[in-house]
């Protein structure tokens, strides 16, 4: 349980923004739940930091349901929410898509623009990361993340091709 001051509300969504973070689901007005596993241990221990620096308290217990359709419930709306969050990634990896093919018609081949978009797929490796470790109880988007990953992985090393070979070509008429 987090109970912090109103004001100045920028605590608050530090907070909140931390808890998100490490893949805790709101179950009301300041109370958080994750799973007992070692992996949201660092991000609810940032959480109630920032709530004992902002003068705010932090209340944490372990739990569990009171039976086990409580603890379904509870694995359920949790892999609900990394659903969500599995959504945002593969709409993440269609952009990418999109991006590099727009690129490529365009025929935009540039150092610059591989390094932006290597940068942009070192995120979604990051991202996908996070994810994995938070998915603890395996929603089923995951496989197809992965899978999409692995596809804008290839798609990003055949635009370096693309690059390269662009890069090294002799003008007509010069060798």
């Amino acid at each position: 349980m987090i109970k912090l001051p109103a004001e100045p509300s920028r605590h608050r969504v530090a907070v909140w923004r931390e808890l998100r973070k490490a893949g805790a689901l709101s179950l009301g007005q300041g109370i958080w739940a994750v799973p007992d596993v070692p992996v949201f241990a660092d991000g609810i221990s940032r959480a109630i930091t920032l709530t004992e620096q902002a003068g705010g308290q932090a209340v944490t217990l372990n739990a569990s349901g009171r039976s086990e359709a409580d603890a379904s419930r509870f694995q359920a709306l949790f892999t609900a929410a990394r659903s969500e969050d599995w959504a945002e990634f593969l709409a993440d990896c269609g952009k990418f898509d999109r991006e590099l093919a727009k690129e490529i018609h365009i025929g935009k081949f540039t150092l610059a623009e591989l390094e932006e978009e290597e940068q942009s797929l070192e995120r979604l490796r990051r991202w996908y990361r996070d994810l994995t470790a938070r998915d603890v109880f395996g929603a089923p988007e995951a496989a197809e993340a992965g899978r999409r990953l692995k596809r804008c992985a290839a798609a990003c090393e055949d635009y370096a091709e693309r690059v390269f070979a662009a890069l090294h070509q002799t003008p007509q008429g010069e060798q």
